[in-house]
């Protein structure tokens, strides 16, 4: 798509459609078209549209007026989900030059960031193995057009590019199909992205876990005829302070989720190629923050399996040892998103990092819990995750924060092992991360639960169905932001 910032006069503006926001408190309709909000067609509510043609004094064929909501509580993730939704709208009607005119209070960096990562994100489709693609039409021109604006805009253009075909790549891998991308691939694709910019790239292979003695994440992966693989991506800044912290982003990457020998049920089991969305989520977010250069060094840590049965499958009752030396009693293998995140944690821990942030499609308790429209959030550190916060509400990714009180740990006890790997069906995905927190130790730690908001079943109007990309942008963000 090409995506530019054109500093002109909207009336001025060639383009197949001009979007212009009306707020609900605030109309922006052309002269001669007010009757419309006095009827009650237009009352600017947020994705409302309208879509005008040939305007008077306007070069445009169109105008589609693109409701906005409330002006005086309107936020740049507003405007990033209003543009998206504009695009997918003039998509369907194969329109494919779109300009949007940026009002005067709006042109800054970042909403100029926000209307572009819009733009892309809602050009994005799911059909790329479809052999048909006559009813895709992507959007070749995406113009936002301020009439003076500030300073670095341009860098807020760059950014919102960089942010949003990051979270597309992340998209396009929670898509693939698990014959099409196994462990081993999801590797590959992470070093080719790596090589193109600049990051370092390692994996390990399943010899050298084993002699780590990675048992809780091979225990996982022996029923597959896929070998397992612990990606690990690199940033190191170019002028590294000393005393910097060092993050690890660690993200699970189940290419495909039988359930092992605790199977899951038929109905939906297609969607479970998307248990590796934390994984593409770090893997996405390197991506941009090799491109962003904060002044942190970022490790990005994921390791990946297939969870199969087999005639070398890991059996309920099976006990493996962790790298961290502790013991675990696999009560159902259809936990093993905890046990290969076990594994990583301690190795991000070896490999330095000093703050630890770890996404997963963990548990479907998190979904009883909040649904499809908030990530379940554990902390034990409140200094890390205030600075997250800050990262998640900048970007409009809706957290909340779960507790994790050390009751919960009394149901992970096996009389066995040192621990079980489920707690029960009460409080799932408390007992989850609870299990987490015994790998992650003493070091400040995040774990993200994204079983409710990595994958849209439906499309909805300002994305297309499957793989979200949530988290990139705030895993940027994060290390972008750090400034101790």
């Amino acid at each position: 798509m090409e995506l530019t910032l054109d500093r002109k006069s909207p009336f001025e503006v060639q383009a197949d459609a001009l979007i212009v926001l009306e707020f609900e408190e605030q109309s922006s309709l052309p002269k001669g078209y007010e009757p419309m909000r006095e009827a009650g067609e237009l009352k600017g509510k947020l994705k409302e549209f309208a879509l005008l043609h040939h305007v008077p004094g306007y070069k445009a064929h169109r105008i589609l007026v693109a409701g906005a909501g409330m002006k005086k509580s309107f936020h740049s993730s507003d405007l990033r989900t209003v543009i998206a939704a504009s695009v997918r709208f003039l998509k369907a009607r194969h329109l494919g030059k779109a300009s949007l005119v940026l009002p005067e209070d709006l042109s800054t960096p970042e909403h100029v960031s926000a209307a572009s990562e819009g733009a892309i994100l809602g050009d994005f489709e799911c059909d790329r193995l479809k052999s048909d693609h006559a009813e895709d039409t992507p959007l070749a021109s995406f113009h936002i057009v301020v009439d003076g604006g500030g300073d670095n805009l341009e860098a807020g253009l760059k950014r919102g590019r960089i942010l949003a075909e990051s979270q597309n790549f992340a998209r396009a891998l929670g898509n693939e199909p698990a014959n099409l991308l196994t462990p081993t691939i999801l590797a590959d694709r992470a070093q080719a992205m790596a090589r193109e910019t600049g990051l370092g790239f390692e994996v390990l292979d399943e010899a050298r876990m084993r002699e780590l003695g990675m048992g809780a994440l091979l225990g996982v992966s022996q029923g597959s005829a896929e070998p397992p693989a612990m990606i690990v991506l690199r940033y190191e800044p170019k002028h590294p302070a000393a005393g910097k912290p060092k993050l690890g982003l660690v993200g699970k990457g189940v290419t495909f989720d039988t359930g092992g020998i605790s199977i899951k049920p038929a109905d939906k089991m297609d969607q479970m190629k998307f248990d590796m969305c934390g994984a593409a989520a770090v893997i996405g977010a390197m991506r941009a923050i090799a491109l962003l250069e904060p002044s942190i060094p970022v490790i990005g840590v994921c390791p990946s399996v297939e969870n199969m049965l087999g005639p070398k499958a890991q059996r309920p009752g099976d006990i493996v040892t962790s790298l961290s030396g502790k013991t675990i009693e696999v009560l159902n293998t259809d936990a093993e998103g905890r046990l290969i995140l076990a594994d990583a944690l301690t190795y991000a821990q070896q490999l330095g990092c000093t703050h630890l942030v770890d996404a997963a499609t963990l548990t479907g308790a998190v979904v009883v819990a909040l649904g499809h429209h908030h990530t379940g959030m554990f902390s034990t550190d409140d200094a890390l995750l205030e600075r997250w916060k800050h990262a998640t509400e900048s970007e409009g990714e809706p957290m909340w924060r779960l507790p994790l009180g050390a009751e919960y740990r009394e149901q992970l006890k096996s009389g066995y092992a040192d621990m079980g790997n489920i707690g029960g069906r009460d409080g799932g995905a408390i007992t989850a991360a609870m299990f987490l927190k015994e790998f992650a130790g003493e070091t400040p730690w995040i774990h993200l639960d994204i079983a409710g908001t990595a994958w849209n079943e439906k499309s909805k109007p300002h994305m297309a169905e499957g793989g979200t990309g949530v988290l990139v942008r705030s895993f940027v963000t994060l290390a972008v932001n750090w400034r101790d």
